[in-house]
This record gives structure tokens, sequence and C-alpha cells, in this order.
């Protein structure tokens, strides 16, 4: 206590106070200096008492904040009955809270990151390994269609590890919260004409039967360039489960509450298992198969959302699967 400046001074002021106090006392008669001393010395024990306590709470306070900067897992920091100490207690358990949930949300994130990134490694170290290998393969210079074969599986590889690395930008942009969406008025069947167009020559390849029903007049408010971006990730993963001789319906709904686009495929559906996880990062399903990188999915959701729209995926009864989005009015 002796180390506060107040306190010294107020120690030294108290003592000079009392001490003529006393002397008084004892001028005017020996009882009133007997009272006098006998009350200085009781009112200065029971501050000195009141004041030491104080201390040694805000002491225990002291280290227990102590503990939170050198991240302790349990802090407890017992409760105050006096008016100040108990507002002072309170604002440090709300700091302290802060301050785990800060904690835990870092971990989290340093574990996000650790994962993500071991995930992106492994992503890519499967095409760049056959990329690496086709290399070699044309150095031994082969001849005519087997060349033609391998420069061309060589590109398509290329394609995908350059998809790959576009598709984490932008999530990495949303993750860091600095994509701004326009927020035009979108025909929709213009949306979707436009989403379906680097997948049309594809399709006529394998022959797909392609359906649209949208009725006439139909805009939604959004950004065309992503909710295009959201909608070819669907369908992609749509003809990639069909397969040669499929079947695509998209069918528009416009109600007094959303405006909603079902996107309907026959192929081979999701897993049950699968169905709650579709729309995670970098889930690829449990099909042993599955060659897709599994941030699509993540990817459009995050485009949905952020236009305030939902989406949920499903198997239809009749077989294949059933995307669903729905943007509110």
């Amino acid at each position: 206590m002796l180390r506060n400046k107040e306190f010294r001074q107020f120690a030294i002021l108290f003592s000079f106070m009392a001490a003529i106090t006393v002397i008084l006392g004892f001028a005017i008669n020996t009882a009133a200096g007997i009272l006098a001393a006998s009350s200085s010395i009781a009112f200065g024990t029971a501050f000195f008492a009141f004041t030491r306590a104080r201390y040694k709470s805000l002491a225990l306070i002291s280290a227990q904040i102590d503990l939170v900067l050198h991240n302790a897992d349990h802090l407890y920091i017992g409760e105050s009955d006096e008016g100040e100490l108990s507002i002072l207690h309170s604002e440090i358990a709300k700091m302290t809270l802060r301050i785990r949930e800060q904690n835990e949300a870092l971990k989290k994130e340093k574990i996000h990151l650790a994962d993500s990134l071991a995930d992106i490694a492994h992503q890519l170290k499967t095409p760049l390994t056959s990329v690496n290998l086709i290399v070699s393969l044309l150095a031994d210079s082969p001849e005519g269609i087997q060349k033609k074969a391998l420069l061309r599986e060589m590109e398509e590889l290329l394609e995908r590890m350059d998809w790959l690395i576009t598709t984490l930008l932008k999530l990495s942009r949303f993750d860091a919260g600095i994509v701004e969406f326009k927020r035009d008025q979108t025909e929709v069947n213009s949306l979707i004409q436009c989403a379906l167009r680097p997948f049309l020559i594809q399709m006529d390849l394998h022959n797909m039967d392609l359906q649209i029903e949208v009725p006439e007049g139909l805009f939604i408010e959004g950004d065309q360039n992503w909710l295009s971006e959201a909608l070819q990730n669907i369908l992609k993963n749509c003809i990639e489960s069909t397969g040669g001789m499929g079947r695509l319906q998209i069918i528009c709904t416009d109600t007094p509450l959303f405006t909603g686009i079902t996107i309907h495929d026959n192929g081979t559906g999701f897993k049950k298992e699968d169905l709650p996880c579709l729309f995670d990062r970098f889930y690829r399903g449990k099909k042993a198969d599955t060659s897709g990188y599994g941030i699509g999915l993540s990817l459009c959701k995050r485009i949905i959302t952020g236009h305030g729209g939902t989406i949920t995926a499903k198997n239809h009864p009749e077989g294949g699967a059933v995307f669903t989005i729905r943007f509110p009015k």
C-alpha cells in the first residue's frame, strides 16, 4: 500500500491531523486527550484494515488479468460485495469472456487455415504430378496421335488447375469480406442462358435433353455475373452427374414471397450421408469416383446467400438431384 503515492500522502496528512487533535485534547484535559488519541487510533486502524482488504482484492484481480494475458484456460474472479469493485469485477468478467471467445475463434481459424492449405496442396498435387508425367513422356518425342493426345490431356489438366486457383481466389475474397454485389434488375431467362452458354457444346455432344421453363418478364435483383457463376457451378455438377444421354430441367417459379429456380437432373443423385455436407468447402462426397475439388458448390452457396437467397439440395423421388434456389422479394 505504501507504494501508492496517494495513500502515502493521506497517511502523512492523517498522522499530522491526529497529532494536532491529540495535542489539543490533552491541552484541554487528560480525558479529552485520551479520547482524541483513542479515536485517532481506532479510525486509523479501521481505515488501514479496510484499505488493506481492498488492495488484496485489487491484487487478486490483477493476478487474474495477468493469467488472461498468458492465455489461461481457466479463470475465475471472485464476486465482490463492494460497489466499485463489483463494477470492476463485472467489466473484467465481460472482458475475459470476450478474450476467451476471440482466442477460441483464432484457434479455429488457425486449424481451418492449416486444413485449407493442406487441402489446396493435395488438390494441386494430383494434376501437377500428371503434368510432370506427361512432360516426361513428351521428352521422349512421341509422334503423331500420341503426342497430340498427351498435349490435349496436359491442356485439360492446366485448365482444371486454373479453375481451381481462380475459384479459391474468389472464395478468399468472400472470406476477406471485400466482395460487393451489384443490385441490378436481372432477367431470369437471360441469367439462365448466360449460365448455360459454356456447357452447350458439351451437352450437345452428349445428347442431353434440356428443358427450361421460365415465366415471361421474371426478374430478380442481383449481380448477373456472380449469379451466373453460381448457376454454372450447379449446372457443372448436374452435367457431370448425368453423363451421356442425360436430362436437365430448369424450372422457375414466381410467388408473392420469393422467386425460385429449381434445377433437376436424372443422374445418380447424392448419398444420404453427403447431403448435410454438400456445400462445405473441400467436401467431395463418399463416392470413390468423385473427381471434383469440393469448392464449386461452396462458392455457389456464398454467392446465393450473399444475395439474401437460400439454396438447398436433395434427391428427387424419381431419381437424380434437385437444387432449389429461392430469392425473397
